[in-house]
């Protein structure tokens, strides 16, 4: 089916099935973390694709021994950005799942987002600073920076997000078109620009550009479980600075503008929130994207 085709029936009420979800995972040297979130993911995923960075220890033989039908994909440079676009260049399903290897996101939380994108949404963005969100790793110098992130990105985007650098995400395949993200081997196995943690901003920024309807999910971060995130502060804040500036002159996401508009839904309760219920109308932000 043409891309968008099931995401306009679920609309329309007329969807003939589920959609078929499909989960990224990047991973680098995950392999004592994968058991506790390979337990959490749901039994009616349509597909496990986990995105191999190069790991030293045994991560891809203990994903498969947790699940045999797992599907592993070796990157071709390194980072989280270009571990995300090797990822969803092989997905099947109709829905994509960004997920995190390190225990620190819910894989319970998947069908609060699978929920937000069947009544309506494009782009279903967690966000840990909404009613129902949390987090019990963020620090104060992140906290701060991420304010200020967002205040910028809201300004640059006519967005009204509450939590840019937050990488728990979910969408309806057909928004790969606008991420435009480059997968190709240029004979570097070092990183590129979008290759890094700035991968959730160019998204977010991107889904915005192209006129995409954003409802946002509450979601719990928790402490990662083994191992130091590769999270560098002030160098992946400037990435992120610097993504935000670049992303608004140039003209990716524009082309695949589906809407003049953009609904931002700060979710109070786990199941999303509809966009026409008349109850939820409070809680609905409409903005117009730049």
């Amino acid at each position: 089916m043409p891309d968008g085709t099931v995401a306009e029936l679920f609309r329309e009420g007329r969807a003939p099935r589920a959609p078929r979800v499909s989960v990224v995972i990047p991973t680098y040297n995950e392999a004592r973390n994968l058991p506790h979130v390979f337990s959490l993911l749901p039994a009616d995923l349509h597909e496990v694709i986990l995105v191999d960075g190069h790991s030293v220890d045994d991560t891809i033989a203990t994903a498969r021994s947790l699940r045999a039908d797992v599907r592993v994909v070796h990157q071709n440079r390194r980072g989280k950005g270009n571990a995300m676009a090797c990822g969803f260049a092989e997905v099947t399903g109709d829905i994509v799942v960004m997920l995190d290897a390190d225990g620190s996101a819910d894989p319970r939380e998947i069908p609060r987002f699978v929920e937000a994108l069947t009544s309506g949404a494009d782009f279903a963005k967690g966000s840990r600073f909404i009613n129902g969100g949390g987090s019990d790793d963020i620090t104060r110098m992140r906290a701060w920076g991420n304010r200020w992130l967002n205040r910028t990105v809201n300004v640059l985007f006519g967005t009204r997000y509450t939590d840019l650098c937050y990488g728990y995400n979910a969408f309806w395949a057909h928004c790969l078109s606008a991420l435009a993200l480059d997968v190709a081997d240029r004979g570097s196995s070092g990183r590129l620009w979008g290759d890094g943690f700035e991968i959730e901003t160019i998204i977010n920024t991107r889904v915005a550009k192209a006129g995409l309807r954003i409802v946002e999910v509450p979601s719990f971060e928790f402490v990662r479980i083994h191992g130091q995130s590769n999270l560098n502060t002030w160098r992946d804040g400037l990435r992120v600075l610097r993504a935000l500036l670049v992303e608004r002159v140039n003209g990716t996401g524009r082309a695949a503008r589906r809407r003049t508009s953009i609904d931002v839904a700060a979710s109070t309760a786990a199941p999303a929130v509809t966009p026409g219920d008349e109850q939820a109308a409070a809680r609905l932000a409409g903005v117009r994207s730049a």
